[in-house]
């Protein structure tokens, strides 16, 4: 069961509990029966679906550029605002995700702080072997997970920074010069998108796979 599947109240309740501390948030989501793990897997899922919508924006956003490389002079007004509408949602998908990478590094941390200790306390060798193991590997696809993730967010970066001064430059350039200055940008713009593209493709799949490592192996008891 997927904690935002949880009733209206009871999420409510949750969220003014996480506002204090999240220690105390990832204790009361304990005692109704969601571990970290759980919590962990459900935010994997939710920055996995903030790239995905992220993606298709920024393709959306560079249609919309090249659009406009075309546009005739007297048609700039109506694609600048266009334009800027794509930018402003561009920036809100791309803040979307850093969040949602913020929220996985918070659970995830917590996490392994607790199963680490933890493992300090088996008195069976066998079992504080196997837990190791577990940890070590859980750890291990977690960081590559994390660095896919932060990779693509980094990618945002030079993109939204492109688009922010070509959509400046043609607020107070309505003319064949602003055209002129988005028509050379446009190979370069298009080859981030791409790369941002492709390494959001890449985190998104690594997500898909550690969830599912996580959904087949149960910790050692």
């Amino acid at each position: 069961m997927q904690i935002s599947r949880l009733r209206p109240s009871l999420a409510a309740a949750l969220i003014l509990t996480l506002a204090g501390c999240s220690s105390a948030y990832y204790g009361a989501m304990e005692k109704i029966g969601f571990a970290k793990r759980d919590i962990l897997v459900d935010r994997v899922e939710e920055t996995r679906e903030a790239q995905a919508e992220a993606k298709d924006q920024f393709a959306s956003a560079l249609e919309r550029f090249i659009a406009v490389t075309g546009a005739d002079v007297g048609e700039l007004q109506s694609r600048y605002d266009a334009l800027n509408r794509e930018l402003k949602r561009s920036e809100t998908r791309a803040k979307e995700v850093r969040d949602r990478i913020a929220s996985v590094e918070d659970v995830a941390d917590a996490l392994f702080r607790e199963w680490k200790d933890e493992i300090g306390q088996y008195t069976n060798a066998r079992l504080k072997s196997e837990s190791r193991r577990q940890y070590d590997a859980t750890r291990r696809r977690y960081e590559e997970l994390i660095r896919l993730m932060r990779r693509a967010a980094d990618r945002m970066d030079p993109v939204l920074a492109t688009f922010r001064d070509q959509v400046l430059f043609l607020k107070h350039n309505l003319n064949a010069r602003a055209i002129a200055s988005l028509s050379a940008t446009h190979e370069e713009l298009q080859g981030d998108i791409t790369r941002l593209i492709r390494d959001m493709e890449a985190s998104i799949k690594e997500a898909d796979e550690f969830i599912q490592s996580l959904r087949s192996t149960e910790p050692v008891q």
